[in-house]
């Protein structure tokens, strides 16, 4: 795995600067990257870096992309809970750069589930 740079620390805390204010409760979308030691260890940064990645491509600037520990799921890593406001969450589970790419553009983006990398729909929510 290589190591961040001071540069690479630099451009994450600038792009987290500019998007600090969606924690105050103006996203729409948050998504969910869940970032326990199985997650980690499953590929888990890789798919926070896709998730960020094509958070940067949009122009859309109420998409909270976070993490949070392990969700209990730890044989269906790495995987991100999809949550648009007014809407159940949906689990996405077994993840690479590919499906999340897929998944930003057609749930987030659009508003459409993929349902063929959806674990489960619900038990969550928004707020």
């Amino acid at each position: 795995m290589t190591k961040l740079r001071r540069d690479d620390l630099e451009r994450i805390r600038k792009l987290m600067a500019k998007r600090m204010s969606l924690r105050e409760g103006e996203a729409t979308a948050r998504v969910t990257v869940h970032m326990g030691t199985c997650g980690i260890a499953a590929g888990a940064r890789k798919i926070m870096s896709a998730f960020l990645a094509a958070q940067g491509e949009s122009t859309r600037n109420d998409i909270l992309i976070t993490t949070s520990g392990c969700a209990g799921l730890c044989s269906r890593e790495p995987m991100a809970t999809v949550e648009i406001e007014g809407e159940a969450p949906v689990k996405y589970v077994d993840l690479d750069e590919k499906k999340v790419k897929q998944i930003f553009e057609e749930h987030v983006l659009s508003g459409r589930i993929v349902e063929k990398l959806a674990l489960a729909v619900g038990s969550e929510r928004v707020g």
